[in-house]
């Protein structure tokens, strides 16, 4: 380790704090933060240090010197300080850029404020730490960028009451604010902490199956892993399956409070419990004694809240949905496609857009959750939960605010699109037609994702919308600074078709399908660009639909667009010889454990495939050789590895070398 010593930067100067960070050159940017103590600077006998580590590499050391009397309370989410003043808010924030979609954060002012380094990045806690991904892995930042938990874990969730759940290869585990593992014990399933206890499961040795208990904030195990089925703590109770068709209410010691022996029993809300006497009989609702409070009668039955609970009363898994008080009473007719709750005494019902496609979406109103009364038919194609008297939603053209009356609300701003608006400290975040902006509450836009993707003078990747109607949404990408006109307009006229931004009806009822596409710079260097260009095709009433990937690879100085075969050497045998690579890797690598048996075959002629400065990646659609779950399985074959049969003297591979 290597201390450099800071004392002569803050010489002279006794009022001032000296904060330092340290980053790494990673290859591409300034983009590996290294952490130091606790404290911004160590302090040994009154000398300033900061530390790099004993390996070798480019660090730079970035400092700032402040005043003591003119720092405030720090609070990155916004509540008063201790001096009355209010901390700005970091406000994540997504940037398109030569190296692909890069998130950061900017300030209240739209000014970046953590550079754009991460794979995605969430908003910042109560605590002042945020959750980011680098590398397909999750770590932690405070709201200068400082990472207090590197990249390491595959998932972490939101704190809740002081600790965190995360997951890694070996399983499930709780964090606490310091990003110390509060136990080394792993878990199969683990759940936030709900008034001190988190829901956990593991796998059976004995009876087979997994079974359930809680842990509490140090991560023992106050209840063992006994249950059948478990649900969070609330009110200091929580609902469990002790057998096939028992039920128990326990408090937090695991005392039984009350039993229901039944088929099923839903977890509590406002009191009651939605159960089934039998296998496949009509839903009911119990007191919490277990006695009857509403006789089955419903084919489906979710949990009350706000002293009320959405039922279904049509058989054979129709769609008759209604709003039931306490009593049974039918506040909503059991009428409606949807009913969903949104909250402060407001319900959306939704009716299908097209009847004879109701798997195609519905249009909503809003209505008086306690009166049942129509406050507002214009219909609403996306609602959601109402808070502080607003709720965000959109329309055949827009997206914004209602207020409780169902109407437009006076808070801006309005936005052409579908999405959702949501509020970020001072300002409003806008989520609409997959693009995010922020807007402050007067509605004047303060910031908005970029759509120039800056290369080299002259060149740059331009972003165009193409949205005929509402279900087909194409970004599609426009290159500036080819030289030749004609050239110009081929090659982009080219990028257009592939990313099917062409030739879509506005009448969109006639569709049977949805789909979304979009694209990013997979790689630039020299004369190549290497674009992305995803899709999604979504045929309506679907278990799912179909993503699609391809990789386009562009000189632009000539326009020309390469193939696999034009990176090697005429007469290589580079099918075979990759085919061979490739199924080494399959048979080896554990992490292509999930190819199906016997249905890799080799590779062809015109694999799909992309290149960086590295490495030659090839791969391939989803079920073509794996599960849909598992994506495009990719395999990565170094340049090292088959220089042999690359033709180095070629167009391809002179574009980026």
């Amino acid at each position: 380790m290597l201390r450099i010593k800071l004392n002569e930067l803050a010489k002279g100067a006794d009022n001032v704090l000296l904060q330092t960070d340290v980053w790494k050159w990673d290859g591409i940017g300034w983009n590996e933060y290294v952490a130091q103590q606790e404290e911004d600077f160590i302090r040994a006998d009154d000398e300033l240090f900061v530390t790099l580590p004993a390996e070798a590499g480019l660090y730079r050391v970035d400092y700032y010197i402040k005043p003591l009397e003119l720092l405030e309370p720090l609070d990155v989410l916004g509540a008063e300080g201790a001096g009355g003043l209010r901390a700005e808010v970091l406000h994540p924030a997504p940037f398109k850029t030569k190296e692909g979609t890069l998130w950061g954060y900017i300030n209240n002012e739209g000014r970046t404020a953590i550079e754009p380094r991460y794979e995605y990045a969430e908003d910042f806690q109560e605590n002042g730490l945020a959750i980011v991904q680098r590398k397909n892995s999750s770590g932690l930042i405070d709201s200068s960028g400082r990472e207090k938990v590197k990249p390491y874990y595959s998932f972490i969730a939101p704190f809740a009451e002081g600790r965190a759940v995360v997951s890694d290869a070996k399983g499930y585990t709780l964090i606490d604010e310091k990003g110390r593992e509060v136990t080394a014990a792993r878990y199969d399933y683990l759940n936030s902490l709900h008034e001190g206890r988190a829901l956990f499961s593991r796998q059976s040795t004995t009876a087979g199956g997994s079974r359930y208990g809680y842990i509490d904030a140090q991560g023992k195990e106050v209840l063992p892993a006994v249950y059948l089925d478990a649900g969070d703590f609330m009110n200091g109770t929580a609902l469990v399956k002790t057998a096939e068709g028992e039920y128990a209410l326990i408090d937090k010691d695991g005392k039984v409070l009350h039993t229901y022996k039944h088929a099923y029993v839903g977890n509590p809300g406002d009191g009651l419990l939605a159960y089934q006497e039998t296998d496949n009989d009509k839903y009911g609702y119990l007191n919490l004694d277990g006695s009857v409070a509403i006789k089955p009668q419903f084919t489906a039955a979710l949990p009350f809240s706000e002293g009320r609970a959405v039922i279904n009363t049509a058989e054979n898994y129709g769609n008759a949905y209604g709003l039931i008080d306490k009593q049974g009473k039918q506040i909503i007719p059991a009428t409606y496609y949807e009913v969903q709750q949104l909250g402060e005494n407001r319900v959306a019902l939704g009716t299908p857009v097209y009847a004879d496609q109701p798997y195609r979406g519905s249009r909503y109103v809003i209505a008086d959750a306690v009166t049942g009364r129509i406050l507002s038919n214009h219909p609403l194609l996306g609602v959601n939960n109402y808070q502080h008297g607003l709720a965000s939603v959109y329309d055949a053209k827009e997206t914004y605010f209602i207020d409780k009356s169902g109407k437009r609300a006076s808070q801006p701003p309005v936005i052409a699109g579908s999405g959702t608006l949501s509020f970020s400290g001072s300002l409003i975040r806008a989520d609409v037609d997959q693009r995010t902006a922020y807007y402050d509450r007067k509605g004047k836009q303060v910031w908005r994702q970029n759509g120039v993707i800056p290369l080299r003078p002259p060149y740059s990747v331009l972003e165009k919308k193409y949205k005929p109607n509402r279900d087909y949404l194409v970004y599609y990408p426009v290159i500036e600074g080819i030289a030749d006109i004609e050239v110009s307009k081929a090659v982009n006229s080219r990028l257009r078709s592939l990313s099917k931004a062409e030739g879509v009806s506005s009448d969109g009822s006639k569709q049977d399908f949805s789909y979304t596409g979009d694209f990013a710079v997979e790689f630039f260097r020299k004369n190549l660009l290497v674009l992305e260009l995803s899709g999604y095709n979504y045929p309506f009433g679907a278990a799912h639909g179909m993503p699609t990937m391809l990789y386009e690879h562009i000189n632009l100085r000539s326009g020309r667009f390469y193939t696999l075969s034009d990176l090697f050497k005429p007469g290589s045998r580079y099918v075979e010889k990759l085919s061979t690579i490739v199924g080494k890797q399959i048979a080896n690598d554990p992490q292509y454990s999930y190819v199906f048996p016997d249905t890799y075959k080799g590779i062809t002629a015109d694999q799909p495939f992309y290149v960086d400065e590295e490495a030659l990646y090839l791969y391939f659609a989803p079920y073509e050789i794996a599960p849909y779950a598992a994506g495009f399985p990719t395999f990565r074959i170094p340049y090292a590895e088959i220089m042999g049969l690359i033709s180095t003297e070629g167009d391809f591979w002179q574009s980026f070398h």
